[in-house]
């Protein structure tokens, strides 16, 4: 009898530690993202909101330099395209004198 029993207890033992890591693998790896991302918190604390602030102000000061020079261009544009007049209209064709030869 403990011929039989020892395949079985090993079978059992490898579909539950197949099945055991088919399941819990995705929840682990949930838990390893939600307890990296809490330890990125604690360890930036306050600091790294500084810094992230600064580089938000820098991204936003470039958008701004950036924008204003798209209005610029813009504007010069409008006013070249505002003073283009119509081109003056050709002469009118005068009467010829007939030419004797």
């Amino acid at each position: 009898m403990d011929q039989d029993l020892a395949p079985m207890i090993v079978m059992v033992t490898a579909i539950l530690t197949t099945g055991g890591v088919l399941i819990l693998r995705p929840v682990a790896k949930h838990l390893a993202e939600y307890l990296r991302s809490l330890t990125e918190q604690s360890r930036l604390g306050a600091g790294g909101a500084v810094a992230e602030n600064a580089q938000l102000r820098e991204l936003l000061s470039t958008v701004e330099s950036r924008l204003a020079l798209l209005e610029e261009r813009q504007n010069f544009t409008e006013n070249l395209l505002s003073a283009r007049r119509e081109p003056p209209p050709l002469a009118p064709e005068r009467k010829r004198l007939p030419v004797e030869i």
